[in-house]
């Protein structure tokens, strides 16, 4: 009895695969599929709620923003990221959006999100048509201002020191007109004492070309 129940039980698994097989397997790779991904989604940005959520609205996806008033990210040096996120934290560094969003991130937060955000590759800003005689004068006053000294060769970044190239105008001339009124510091003094001799229409100039300079591979 317990032979024919045995063979009754392989014949009806037998039948099922024969019917739904395909689907089953189907289903079995779409299950995989997911589980890899979400492993691979939580090992980049973290466990869900997702850390970088809240930034998306502002910074853009993968830290690329399409409004210029908001910084990009993407592509910044980790040490810069995290060093401004516990500035907001502690108020040295004042934006009423910013502080009380940093005040909630423990440090592996913070070291998470500086680190995602360091890796995601950089948008050119395609919208962007700055005046080419502005632009020319704007690259020709970073030249001879030792911008590259700091930001890196190709302006990509390094260390401590942010990426300039390619980052959105209304914010650069934001920063650069802030560090020229002291109302934006950094430890060297060396942004307030530069921007300081600068003309209005000059730190225009320099945000113009930083803007519309195309981004480089590390």
């Amino acid at each position: 009895m317990k032979k024919i129940i045995a063979l009754g039980v392989i014949a009806v698994i037998a039948v099922l695969l024969a019917v739904f097989g395909r689907d089953l397997l189907d289903l079995y790779r779409l299950q995989s599929y997911i589980t890899t991904s979400t492993e691979a989604y939580q090992v980049e940005r973290g466990h869900w709620p997702h850390l970088t959520d809240a930034c998306t609205g502002c910074h853009g996806s993968h830290g690329n923003s399409l409004n210029p008033t908001y910084p990009s990210l993407a592509g910044q040096p980790a040490a810069y990221l995290s060093a401004q996120l516990r500035n907001f934290a502690s108020g040295q560094r004042l934006a009423p959006n910013m502080e009380p969003l940093a005040m909630t991130l423990s440090h592996d937060e913070i070291d998470l999100l500086a680190n995602f955000y360091a890796r995601q590759s950089v948008d050119a800003n395609a919208a962007f048509s700055p005046d080419e005689g502005l632009k020319e004068k704007g690259k020709q006053l970073v030249q001879t201002r030792g911008c590259t000294a700091c930001h890196g060769a190709q302006l990509m970044g390094q260390a401590a020191f942010p990426r300039l190239a390619a980052q959105g105008h209304d914010y650069l001339l934001a920063q650069l007109n802030a560090f020229a009124a002291g109302e934006r510091n950094e430890p060297s003094g060396a942004m307030k004492a530069m921007t300081a001799a600068l003309s209005a229409d000059e730190r225009k100039a320099i945000a113009a070309y930083l803007a519309a300079l195309a981004p480089q591979a590390h």
